[in-house]
C-alpha cells in the first residue's frame, strides 16, 4: 500500500534536518511532500531535493490541502515537522486500513516530563478515542474520503478540530493505531502545564460557542 505523508512547513529551519533523516529510514512505500508555506529561512534548501517540495498559500489547513491534491496515493498522512514517528507506521496505517478503517491517528506522547504531563497525555488519548484527533497525532485517512469531505476548513487555527467534529457529524469512526507519535512539548516548558491544557480548553470551549476564529488565533498566539 502506498501512503502520501504531508508534511506542512514554514520556517523550520531548527527541525527539518531531523525530520528528513527520520524519513531516511523509515520503511514502508512512501510518497513524501512537504507543503512550503513560502518559508523565508533556509528549510527548502536542507531539505536538498531529497523529496518534493509543494509551494502554498500560508496556513496549516491550505498547505495540507494544497499537498492532498497532489497526493498520488490513495492514503493521506499529515505529520508535523518536529514530531518523532513510530519505525512501524506504515505497516499499523496499512494494517487499519485493510481492516477497513477510514481514517484515524496515533496516540500522542510528549518529549517533556514535567508536571501533569502524564494526564495530560492520558486526556489528549482519551479525546481521539472519543473521535477528536488534532494534528500533531498524526491523522491519516483514505484520499477519497478526505476529498469528499471538502479537505481541511481553512481556518487560521483549529482546523483538525473542526474536521473532526466534521467526521463524528459524518457517522465516520475514528481508528487509532496502536503505536505513539512523541511530539514536542516546548510549550508546557515555558509555564506551568496545568495552565497550559487550561488555555488549550478553553480555546476549544470558544470556538464551540462561536468566537471570531481571529479572536481564538490570537489568544493561541499567546501560548505558542
Amino acid at each position: 500500500m502506498k501512503i502520501t505523508m504531508i508534511i506542512p512547513v514554514y520556517n523550520e529551519g531548527k527541525t527539518i534536518g531531523s525530520m528528513v533523516s527520520q524519513l531516511a529510514a523509515l520503511p514502508g512505500d512512501w510518497e513524501v511532500l512537504f507543503a512550503d508555506g513560502g518559508s523565508q529561512d533556509d528549510t527548502v534548501e536542507k531539505i536538498g531535493g531529497r523529496f518534493p517540495v509543494v509551494d502554498c498559500p500560508k496556513g496549516r489547513a491550505n498547505q495540507m490541502n494544497a499537498a492532498a491534491k497532489m497526493a498520488k496515493a490513495d492514503v493521506l498522512w499529515f505529520v508535523h515537522c518536529d514530531s518523532v514517528l513510530c519505525p512501524d507506521s506504515h505497516a499499523q496505517i496499512e494494517r487499519a486500513v485493510t481492516q477497513g478503517a477510514a481514517w484515524g491517528c496515533f496516540h500522542i506522547k510528549f518529549d517533556y516530563d514535567g508536571p501533569f504531563m502524564g494526564c495530560n497525555t492520558y486526556f489528549s488519548n482519551r479525546r481521539a478515542r472519543k473521535g477528536i484527533a488534532f494534528g500533531d497525532q498524526g491523522i491519516w485517512i483514505k484520499k477519497e474520503i478526505f476529498t469528499a469531505m471538502g479537505g481541511f476548513p481553512a481556518l487560521p487555527i483549529m482546523e483538525d478540530y473542526e474536521f473532526s467534529l466534521r467526521m463524528k457529524e459524518a457517522g465516520i469512526p475514528i481508528f487509532m493505531v496502536p503505536g505513539s507519535i512523541v511530539t514536542s512539548g516546548r510549550r508546557y516548558r515555558k509555564t506551568f502545564p496545568l495552565l497550559v491544557m487550561w488555555r488549550m480548553f478553553y480555546l476549544r470551549y470558544l470556538y464551540r460557542k462561536g468566537t471570531k476564529i481571529e479572536i481564538i488565533a490570537e489568544k493561541y498566539r499567546d501560548i505558542r
